[in-house]
């Protein structure tokens, strides 16, 4: 399984630093062989050697330039990023970024060889107008996008669930899922308010590979405790 945790817009670089080596001490004391992802803000990004892989929640289209604000490759390759965070709904909805600007992007990491974990969901208007148009809104968020490449890791958050503390039922996730499945063979992990209280019970679900967890995973033994309640279920 994927356990992943996206820090958003929190912790510091003192407080990353700490998180990563509480982290890798849980990974080594425990023999922990799930994949786990850690997405840091930018000003938090260090070189960090362990078992624990660390990515950037957004990056750039480019090895440097005139883009104020942003980071390319030039700043990523300093610290051996490899894993990048792509179309994340706060980057779609609050930030603006196009289907056509997320496929480009898309496109530049993935001829780079990057690890991409990609980012849909749908609002609430669209989940209530019905499944079909609710598959459609999922499918147009693909358009672009090789779902084929070999480093690509499908997130689906629903954009009404996440820190909200609301979830769809766990039928209603497993059943996506496994429509999902369908057309993207490649990992797909749940998000949308994850936490440890209901990690073990998703994880658990048919055709759910891992999941996306945001602030519930900004304390790392509530992190810790559901990459162990991957490791329990993959026994």
């Amino acid at each position: 399984m994927i356990i992943a945790a996206n820090f958003k817009t929190n912790l510091t670089r003192y407080q990353t630093r700490e998180y990563f080596s509480a982290l890798e001490n849980f990974i080594h004391d425990n023999g922990i062989c799930q994949e786990v992802l850690v997405f840091p803000s930018a000003t938090s990004l260090y070189l960090h050697n362990g078992k624990a892989i660390m990515g950037v929640q957004n990056a750039y289209p480019a090895v440097n330039g005139a883009y104020t604000g942003e980071i390319g490759t030039e700043q990523l390759d300093e610290f051996a990023i490899k894993t990048i965070l792509i179309g994340h709904s706060e980057r779609r909805h609050v930030l603006g970024e196009t289907q056509e600007f997320i496929a480009q992007k898309f496109e530049f990491y993935k001829n780079l060889g990057y690890k991409i974990v990609y980012c849909i969901g749908e609002p609430l208007h669209v989940r209530e107008s019905g499944e079909v148009k609710m598959l459609d809104y999922l499918n147009a968020q693909l358009v672009g996008i090789d779902t084929k490449y070999k480093d690509l890791v499908i997130a689906y958050e629903p954009v009404w669930a996440i820190g909200t503390g609301l979830t769809p039922t766990l039928a209603e996730i497993e059943t996506l899922h496994t429509i999902l499945s369908l057309t993207c063979k490649t990992p797909i992990l749940y998000g949308g308010s994850v936490k440890a209280e209901n990690a073990k019970e998703i994880l658990a679900l048919n055709n759910v590979d891992g999941i996306l967890v945001g602030s519930g995973a900004l304390k790392v033994n509530d992190f810790c405790s559901m990459i162990s309640d991957a490791e329990k279920l993959n026994k």
